[in-house]
């Protein structure tokens, strides 16, 4: 508690049954893929404060022979995400991204991490008012023995 306000905190949360950050579509991820980014990154109208801001999917690790194809098929990456709609919205359904190589669209490859599919979902709004095509640049990384893909946010400030 600061100043009389109550600061949730993550045993706040499961007491008192705010949303838990580690939950996607009700199974709990492995600490090691629940995705990372931060809001901080972030401005008001949550546009990328920097150059090399991103977000690392979760749910990466079933997807693993997925992220081996898109490796194998080279060239540019992109996510092949659309906004969610408003029924998506109100019943807070996780975005789910594909990648976009080229020709190839990928299965499913992980999805936002929790709190920030609202940035998500309004840079595919901005990008596709703009340009008229709503495609996030990606890359898929290793780490620790794993693939992840990492959605460069800032790329597209």
């Amino acid at each position: 508690m600061r100043d009389g306000v109550v600061i949730p905190t993550r045993v706040h949360r499961r007491m008192f049954g705010g949303p838990d950050l580690s939950v996607a579509d009700g199974v709990a991820l492995p600490r090691s893929d629940r995705g990372a980014g931060s809001l901080n990154d972030y401005g008001y109208d949550l546009r990328a404060k920097g150059k090399r801001v991103t977000i690392t999917l979760a749910g990466s690790d079933p997807c693993q022979d997925e992220l081996r194809a898109v490796i194998e098929a080279g060239g540019e990456v992109e996510t092949a995400v659309s906004p969610r709609s408003q029924e998506a919205e109100r019943v807070d359904a996780p975005i789910v991204v594909r990648l976009f190589t080229g020709r190839r669209v990928s299965g499913p490859v992980g999805s936002v991490p929790r709190g920030l599919e609202s940035v998500v979902d309004e840079t595919l709004r901005r990008l596709d008012d703009a340009a008229g095509r709503a495609r996030i640049p990606a890359r898929v990384v290793r780490r620790r023995g794993r693939l992840r893909v990492e959605l460069l946010m800032g790329a597209v400030r």
